[in-house]
């Protein structure tokens, strides 16, 4: 159940970082309450994870979901470069991801 929390941590966490984006370009205060709920439940959930698991590998993954998501969503929704060398390296943070997971 850790790992459940976990991924659900780095997609809350994806959501945040994509609502900061929205912030600036709309002004409105509905994207700042979407952030902040964004990252309160990432928060939330990362704690839940780290009941279980080391907090060095929980770190890591959560950082690596949400970065990584963060940058695929800017590619999706804002239009960022989708150069083949930005999703090569994005791939490889998600399998450092999956590589903690496989050891854990």
């Amino acid at each position: 159940m850790a790992w459940v929390f976990l991924v659900l941590a780095g997609i809350f966490e994806m959501i945040g970082v994509a609502m900061i984006n929205k912030m600036h370009r709309d002004r409105n205060w509905l994207s700042t309450v979407y952030m902040l709920l964004g990252f309160g439940a990432s928060f939330l959930f990362l704690s839940l994870a780290m009941k279980t698991l080391p907090m060095g590998t929980a770190y890591a993954v959560w950082t690596g979901i949400g970065a990584s998501g963060g940058a695929i969503l800017g590619m999706l929704l804002y239009g960022e470069s989708k150069d083949w060398r930005r999703i090569l390296f994005i791939c490889m943070v998600l399998g450092a991801a999956i590589g903690l997971k496989a050891i854990s």
